[in-house]
């Protein structure tokens, strides 16, 4: 038995036991816990339900992404000359290079605003060239020149390092279960966001 399999058993010990103490203080309301999560985002104060910031999820999605961009756009303006929403345009001309601005607002949950503004910023950089159809100059399809990708090379590299940080102290096997976790939260935002 491996170091890291044989510390389940006593993670999950200390989870039934933070279990145990939740049910003591918050009713057992399916709504407030969907039934098989160990762990309740709501305690109780004066006989009401609030959001437990320590296991509240969409808390810590939002505080860790905030945290997260701010560093990242305060760095790559400094080191790079772009912020992180023209990092998230790069990458996406990278990973699909020719496509319009649509997908990559698609993809990368950005506006299509945002996307406008970054696409500008990076064509006056010289990074991006696009085509615009003969029907309609107003639907460009854009992708990464020469600049663009040596560009994305280098800022790819600032960011996987900042990625290895982020993840210093997690186990392999915690961090692809929260990977599998976190996509399935991914679908299930499209699913909440269209209702």
């Amino acid at each position: 038995m491996s170091a890291a399999s044989g510390s389940m058993p006593a993670k999950r010990s200390v989870a039934k036991k933070e279990r145990n103490a939740i049910d003591k203080s918050v009713d057992q309301d399916p709504v407030l816990c969907p039934e098989g999560r160990i762990s309740t985002p709501v305690l109780r104060k004066d006989k009401r339900a609030i959001v437990d910031v320590d296991k509240y999820i969409p808390y810590f999605l939002s505080s860790v992404n905030n945290a997260l961009s701010r560093g990242a756009s305060h760095y790559y303006l400094k080191n790079f000359g772009i912020g992180i929403v023209e990092w998230r345009v790069v990458s996406m001309l990278a990973i699909e290079p020719r496509i319009p601005a649509s997908r990559a607002c698609e993809v990368v949950a950005l506006d299509k605003a945002q996307t406008s503004r970054s696409l500008k910023r990076l064509l006056e950089l010289g990074y991006v060239e696009f085509n615009a159809a003969v029907s309609d100059p107003r639907k460009k399809v854009w992708w990464l020149n020469k600049k663009g990708y040596e560009l994305h090379d280098r800022v790819l590299e600032a960011a996987l390092k900042r990625e290895r940080e982020l993840i210093r102290g997690a186990e392999p096997e915690d961090l692809e279960a929260f990977l599998r976790v976190i996509r399935i939260m991914r679908k299930n935002v499209d699913t909440i966001n269209n209702n």
